[in-house]
């Protein structure tokens, strides 16, 4: 089958997501190996984003294969209401690395289910129906997960106002603040405005926050928001939901993206990096008083996929191996020196709004006048298919063999947690270049 052909059919006979079909040309992809993927053609791309923030360890990373082609042969499938060693053995080995005080898990395929079962989790437990998420927030694509959404992906599922047991707070976003406040002098009244919300709403079951925000631009939040929002949530009787599908797995040089603070979350959510994307595993962990709820009550959730022993062997072998590369140190240090090449841009270039970002996970956010902050576009130019200046931006990365996930305004810089010195030297070279497109559409 040639490349043209595959590429063909791929477009014509399933759907690309999150995008108008019209046009989608999707590039045909063969094979991948360490932090570089090559297409029919053999050209080869450096994965600067690890493919959607997921590919952890690399591509073929040899103890992972392993692991699920030894699953396979021994037990590849059995029902969820049965117990199997592999089960056993990730369970124990996540409460070694997961936030101290959350100790039981429900598995499953993906982080949005993952999200699912914290909502149904939290709303059994409390007897309360309200979740508080926020604005420039991603929580998954099915039901619940994108009514909690804060961005776009959620317009197209609302037919009347907002989606029903979900409200929304401001983001926690001090570059561009929703609310015109300024960093330290507003007191984080961003957190605050949560407080309001939960005291002025009735039923507040829980609130969901991705520690650092993902896709919506690797925004860090001050140093005191974490802690306060436990102190509220504590005050409140409302659970705190962190989502680290993203943040969790070593990525911003923490096991969890809330170690960072020193606050364990009620529910954590994760996925991606648990496996590094090598077979479909998420993670619902809770508190034990949340598992003591339903010693006596009906958990009323579960489904076929659910702790899949070819997802658990994977797992089991990912956790091995961010041990045994000593990925946390690695990702520390190779993140400073991410993050300095990353600053470096932002003189050359007035294009460069901000640059933020924790580990090997960074966010280089952009500004048509740097002045105003004024972004180039805004989701609705996303939801109605304008031309995007940041596409472009990464358009000519790939170009120049650089694959980056670009959203709306920015670019996210997340290579797999094994890269080198040179291989981050490439990739901000090829990122440095393309940013005068961005930098000839300046307006200030």
């Amino acid at each position: 089958m040639s490349e043209q052909n595959v590429s063909d059919i791929t477009a014509q006979l399933t759907y690309g997501t999150w995008r108008y079909q019209k046009n989608w040309k999707p590039l045909h992809i063969v094979d991948a190996e360490g932090v570089y993927f090559f297409d029919a053609a053999g050209k080869k791309y450096l994965d600067f984003s690890s493919q959607l923030m997921c590919s952890h360890l690399g591509h073929k990373n040899k103890a992972v294969i392993t692991a699920i082609q030894d699953q396979a042969q021994q037990l590849a499938y059995a029902a969820p209401g049965f117990a199997t060693t592999v089960r056993a053995e990730l369970s124990e080995m996540l409460l070694e690395v997961l936030p101290k005080g959350l100790q039981k898990f429900f598995f499953t395929c993906s982080g949005t289910e993952a999200n699912e079962a914290a909502f149904k989790i939290a709303r059994l437990y409390t007897g309360r129906s309200k979740i508080i998420s926020r604005y420039h927030s991603y929580h998954g694509s099915t039901g619940g997960s994108i009514a909690a959404t804060g961005d776009p992906r959620r317009w197209a599922i609302e037919t009347e106002g907002k989606v029903p047991n979900v409200i929304f707070a401001p983001e926690v976003y001090c570059y561009r603040c929703p609310i015109k406040h300024t960093y330290p002098q507003c007191g984080i009244a961003c957190v605050e405005y949560i407080d309001h919300m939960i005291e002025n709403e009735s039923d507040v079951a829980a609130v969901i926050v991705e520690p650092i925000v993902g896709t919506n631009g690797v925004i860090i939040p001050p140093p005191e928001y974490m802690p306060r929002l436990r102190e509220i949530c504590d005050k409140h009787g409302v659970l705190l939901i962190a989502d680290e599908v993203m943040t969790g797995w070593c990525r911003t040089g923490e096991w969890f993206a809330m170690d960072h603070w020193k606050v364990v979350p009620d529910i954590l959510t994760t996925a991606k990096g648990i496996t590094s994307a090598y077979v479909p595993l998420g993670l619902c962990a809770t508190t034990q008083k949340i598992a003591d709820h339903f010693v006596e009550n009906y958990f009323a959730h579960g489904h076929t996929y659910e702790a899949h022993p070819l997802t658990l062997a994977a797992g089991v072998a990912a956790i091995r191996e961010y041990h045994r590369q000593n990925l946390l140190e690695r990702t520390r240090q190779m993140g400073d020196y991410l993050g300095e090449r990353l600053h470096a841009l932002k003189s050359r270039h007035p294009s460069i709004g901000e640059v933020r970002g924790l580990g090997l996970f960074w966010g280089v956010d952009l500004a048509e006048n740097p002045t105003t902050r004024k972004p180039f576009n805004t989701y609705k130019d996303k939801v109605n298919n304008q031309s995007l200046v940041v596409d472009r931006v990464a358009a000519e990365m790939m170009k120049n063999g650089v694959f980056a996930v670009s959203w709306v305004n920015h670019v996210v810089i997340a290579p797999p947690l094994i890269v080198s010195r040179e291989e981050i030297d490439f990739g901000i070279d090829v990122l440095d270049a393309a940013l005068k497109i961005a930098d000839d559409a300046v307006k200030v």
